[in-house]
């Protein structure tokens, strides 16, 4: 008997053992297992995204990879050119193709169609691109999904820089995807097809590429140069101020704001600024000194730091001002005053929707009611100005710019009704060239901009054109909104004027 249990204590023993062992080895395991995901992770072969279950449109512009598939590839050797390289891939086929059904473009992407209407019967011909060269900058072609330019003058400042880089990055997003094209690309302030001068069946239209465009212009707009950076006044590009500006409208709650109405620029551009400077009741204006901000390392320019009143005046220059993207990311209502001007995105924003209209004929007055009635109506005012930020954070984040330059070449493409050629002058672009030889911020921008490899998806599903009626509505209700305000304005006015 005692030989037995001897025996089965042996065997409880071994039995024990065996179980410590195998527990021992599974903690291994699950250990050696977490260590090896985390490493996938942090070398950016496994989504951290796919474990939650959360959903991302897109991750080029919003996080950088750890080891870029497009890195810079500058030549370090003296007196030696800097070329192209010969290994971007020409084709990327995205791992996530099947898109789904709320990814259609945000609603101002109709706007392509409407821009690109005057060529739908025709098409456009290389004798309408020859027309367009007399006021473009340079010429622009793609082929087999490379950049080819030919430039004819040098832009203001080094706005043709910096739109040349972000159609390269456009590249580097959707490599392959786009067509051949040619286009030609204006890079002043005012539309230069005014179209008075092409009337009748027979008219030539010459097809040119804008920043702007106003009612009695044919120009196409596009992307400006300041989404990936103003080096002469210091803007950051704009994924990266967009985030600032995120921050700091986080310092100050709405409520707490300055509840005055907040503009500071240039005056000297145009007389519908120097007039907006008489508006001294309930206003805070301001001239900006860039010469003096620049010597100063524009340590009073920061747009991040701006956003602390309840109220911030929109107002263009000589034409659009690129201003209108900083101030409308504030939280701060916008008090837009009457522009003649659009760019690509603000025809898809709405009086008392996104922003306040200010007549352009009485500003003083105009402003003075709209900053009484916001503060008389804070939950309104304050949602006026949340939901044009909002606008700027979703709507208009860099996957969205990127989604719009590539749907409005892509349209413009199917026009051609010639096969684009290499023209003798015109020279290779990409981001070597461009990028390595640059120095100080112009380098800066240029590197913090760069997208570091293709896309994870396919653009955002382009909507339909606007049917007739449709788009007169839409018109007709903006316009509406407007009447509104003018009424309730002079409702105000009247009223004081009883009570004197």
């Amino acid at each position: 008997m005692k030989h037995l249990c001897d025996f089965l204590d042996v065997t409880r023993l071994h039995r024990h053992i065996a179980k410590r062992t195998v527990t021992i080895t599974l903690i291994f395991l699950l250990l050696l297992l977490i260590f090896l995901v985390a490493a996938l992770v942090s070398a950016g072969w496994i989504d951290v995204f796919m474990f939650s279950g959360a959903y991302s449109k897109k991750s080029i512009t919003t996080t950088t990879p750890k080891i870029p598939e497009f890195p810079l590839q500058c030549i370090e050797e003296i007196n030696v050119t800097q070329g192209c390289p010969r290994t971007y891939p020409t084709t990327h086929n995205p791992a996530n193709s099947s898109r789904p059904s709320n990814l259609t473009c945000p609603s101002y992407f109709r706007w392509i169609h409407e821009d690109l209407r005057p060529w739908k019967e025709t098409g456009i011909t290389r004798d309408m691109i020859e027309r367009a060269r007399m006021t473009a900058d340079f010429r622009l072609l793609i082929v087999d999904g490379k950049a080819y330019l030919e430039k004819y003058r040098q832009s203001f400042q080094s706005r043709d820089m910096f739109t040349l880089w972000g159609i390269l990055q456009l590249l580097r997003v959707y490599p392959g995807r786009l067509p051949d094209l040619e286009l030609m690309f204006n890079c002043g302030d005012l539309p230069v097809i005014p179209s008075k001068d092409f009337q009748g069946p027979n008219a030539s239209l010459p097809p040119s590429f804008h920043y702007c465009s106003d009612e009695g212009s044919l120009d196409i707009v596009f992307p400006d140069w300041s989404f990936w950076g103003w080096a002469e006044i210091n803007i950051k590009p704009w994924t990266s101020l967009l985030q600032g500006l995120k921050e700091g409208n986080k310092r100050t709650k709405w409520e707490d704001r300055v509840p005055y109405a907040y503009w500071k620029g240039n005056p000297y551009v145009a007389s519908t600024r120097q007039d907006l400077l008489k508006c001294n009741v309930n206003t805070r204006l301001y001239v900006q000194n860039w010469e003096k901000e620049s010597k100063e390392g524009f340590k009073n320019s920061n747009l991040e730091n701006q956003c602390k009143h309840r109220y911030k005046i929109y107002i263009e220059g000589r034409a659009w001002s690129v201003s209108e993207k900083y101030i409308m990311a504030c939280d701060s209502m916008t008090l837009y005053v009457r522009s003649r001007f659009y760019d690509f995105f603000t025809r898809g924003m709405e009086p008392l929707r996104h922003f306040w209209p200010i007549r352009d004929n009485s500003k003083c007055t105009s402003l003075k009611f709209a900053v009484e009635w916001g503060n008389n109506h804070k939950d309104k005012a304050k949602a006026i100005g949340e939901a044009a930020s909002n606008f700027m954070q979703e709507d208009l984040k860099m996957d969205y710019v990127y989604d719009y330059m590539f749907h409005v070449l892509n349209e413009y493409a199917k026009l051609l009704k010639f096969k684009p050629t290499i023209p003798p002058n015109a020279v290779e672009l990409c981001s070597e060239k461009m990028a390595c030889p640059a120095t100080g911020t112009w380098k800066k921008f240029m590197v913090e901009s760069m997208v570091g490899s293709p896309g994870d998806e396919l653009p955002c599903t382009l909507p339909p054109p606007y049917d007739p009626l449709a788009l007169r509505d839409f018109l007709e209700r903006k316009a509406n909104s407007t009447r509104q305000v003018e009424a309730w304005e002079n409702e105000y006015w009247q009223s004081i004027n009883k009570k004197q």
